[in-house]
């Protein structure tokens, strides 16, 4: 597994150049096959690549349970770049609507795809409950130390990371890709195929927050969401409309709390 390569490369300054070796984060693309036939493709980093399609299912509504899925597995032992999924007859027959729709969309590294798939992925979320609350100072020291959980990053300085945690903070499951999309759901992947999702409440994240990563916590049930850098605004206002919880560092000290307050503890 080739999840970064050594490039030679040309480092000048002022008065002379000479050429050094860094490190670059390999991106190879991913075919996702739904019932034998093309849904998606999008760009990653290699390397659990079952996790990253099963949370990417999830995440679209093409899948609820680990029981709508017959297989996930890769098309041959010695092609990781092609994933085949088969659903049961009864889960295929409700979504029909969404793989005939999703021919003439496609979904990238950076997360884009058609208004009309953004809101069929909404129409399956409901609002998070307000049964719980978390303490500051262990979210911020979680949030902090996440490049901790990113080794990848230590080589490349190229690659995004996410983690899952419990609501005592307890890091779960956590992954990184150079897109910021396929971290998180390699991240809610794992957790999924092994089913421990339910015990997920934080999703960290060391990336801005889009609202396309609002939609994947929602559908994976997870209340609350913080970042290394800001969220977008319409982050913010789906997150509002969800009540999600979603935070990021402030500049200084401490969190800027932009949705969901009521689930920090004074």
């Amino acid at each position: 597994m080739n999840t970064f390569r050594e490039h030679q490369v040309t480092h000048r300054d002022r008065m002379s150049g000479k050429a050094i070796l860094l490190n670059l984060v390999n991106e190879e693309p991913l075919s996702i096959f739904i019932q034998g036939k093309p849904y998606s493709v999008v760009l990653r980093t290699p390397g659990d690549e079952i996790a990253q399609v099963a949370g990417f299912c999830l995440y679209e509504g093409i899948i609820d349970t680990l029981d709508d899925f017959i297989s996930i597995a890769f098309s041959d032992e010695n092609d990781t770049n092609t994933v085949m999924v088969s659903l049961k007859s009864s889960r295929l027959n409700k979504i029909t609507r969404l793989i005939e729709k999703r021919g003439f969309v496609s979904q990238t590294s950076s997360g884009i795809f058609g208004k009309e798939l953004a809101n069929d992925v909404l129409q399956n979320i409901s609002p998070a409950a307000d049964d719980f609350k978390i303490e500051i100072e262990p979210a911020l020291e979680c949030l902090e130390n996440l490049v901790e959980h990113q080794p990848l990053r230590g080589k490349t300085l190229a690659t995004h990371g996410a983690a899952l945690c419990s609501l005592e903070f307890e890091i779960l499951s956590s992954a990184e890709d150079v897109g910021r999309h396929n971290a998180v759901d390699k991240a809610i992947g794992r957790l999924f195929l092994d089913n421990k999702l339910e015990k997920a409440a934080v999703l960290l994240l060391s990336s801005r927050t889009s609202y396309d990563l609002i939609q994947k916590a929602a559908r994976a049930k997870i209340s609350i969401v913080l970042s290394i850098s800001r969220p977008t605004l319409l982050a913010v206002k789906l997150a509002s409309q969800l009540n999600l919880t979603l935070a990021c560092l402030a500049k200084g000290a401490g969190l800027y709390i932009f949705t969901g307050e009521q689930r920090f503890g004074k």
